[in-house]
């Protein structure tokens, strides 16, 4: 008999409740309460649920104890850059592994002029100044970069109209341009750097709750690599001109003034930026395509001028910076 992924999710946030239940009452985790409780993400790769001011958070099935164990103790050891954990270890729930952190106010998606870029890039030296922790993973943003791929494939397979496939062509294209290391085919160059991996302004929350300062959040691809990555996708939406050029360069004057390695401290950083923010555009342009496939409509504005971006990337990798942005 083959399970129902409609009840086997039922079940995993029903318990993933009593578990945060339980984490935001320790003495009495049985006991009536009136206190707000609500899931707040249910994806493959992360279910999340809120209750009171405790956030439980069931990691994807393939996750590596070991990895994220080390991951969580990153954010311990980093509280004035990472929200810190609840708990120092993960705990197992059915097939997932489970960890508990405080709640955090995240930003407003409707009110894009408050949009904590100075914060954000803060934030980012600081941690890619951190001392690299003994044994930690690689950090997981080209793995993930690849993922999207392969689904975009998976999609083409499945014989889409032909103007998915053009539109896939120059993601394609732009993707086998990209050095190996961008493409999770080879190790990532040095020097290693701390690094968050999927850097986007939904990764910061105000931690305490409301009004305090801002922590980045989620740990599950944190590790060690190439520091620009965590600057490509703001780099990547200037480039294709989505973020405004005062926005960016808000972002990346903050990023410089604390000291981050990842660009030269002044003069033109796009010599490191241009491979992550490639990738970055090309990672987007894929998952949008995909999932444009699977809802059976058209690509919309903001996906069209990234799908745009990626076609005028060249196909040969040049020998020097090209300097992505027209």
């Amino acid at each position: 008999m083959t399970a129902d992924p409609e009840t086997d999710a039922s079940t995993l946030i029903s318990a993933l409740t009593a578990k945060a239940r339980a984490a935001a009452h320790p003495g009495t985790p049985t006991a009536p309460c009136a206190c707000a409780g609500t899931p707040l993400a249910d994806r493959p790769d992360a279910t999340v649920v809120r209750h009171a001011d405790t956030v439980a958070k069931a990691h994807a099935p393939d996750t590596d104890p070991t990895a994220l164990a080390l991951r969580v103790t990153t954010a311990a050891r980093l509280p004035d850059v990472l929200l810190p954990p609840l708990t120092s270890a993960p705990v197992p729930l059915h097939d997932r592994l489970v960890t508990f952190w405080p709640y955090g106010v995240p930003v407003d998606p409707d009110d894009p002029d408050a949009a904590p870029w100075e914060s954000a890039a803060t934030l980012l030296a600081r941690l890619h100044r951190a001392p690299v922790p003994a044994g930690l993973s690689p950090m997981r943003g080209p793995a993930k970069a690849a993922r999207a791929l392969d689904r975009l494939r998976a999609a083409l397979r499945a014989t889409p109209p032909a103007d998915a496939r053009e539109a896939a062509r120059p993601v394609l294209a732009a993707w086998a341009a990209l050095p190996a290391w961008a493409r999770a085919a080879a190790p990532m160059p040095g020097p290693a750097a701390v690094c968050h991996g999927d850097l986007h302004l939904g990764q910061l929350v105000r931690h305490p709750a409301p009004d305090g300062p801002w922590k980045l959040i989620d740990v599950d691809d944190l590790g060690a690599g190439v520091p620009a990555w965590d600057l490509a996708r703001p780099a990547a939406w200037y480039a294709c001109g989505l973020l405004p050029p005062d926005e960016w360069t808000r972002f990346l004057a903050a990023y410089r003034r604390a000291g981050g390695p990842a660009v030269p401290p002044d003069g033109d950083p796009w010599p490191a930026l241009d491979v992550p923010a490639r990738a970055l555009s090309v990672q987007t342009a894929a998952l949008a395509i995909t999932r444009a496939l699977a809802a059976g409509r058209p690509l919309d504005e903001v996906e069209q001028a990234v799908v745009d971006a990626c076609a005028r990337m060249p196909v040969v990798p040049p020998r020097q910076p090209s300097g992505f942005p027209d």
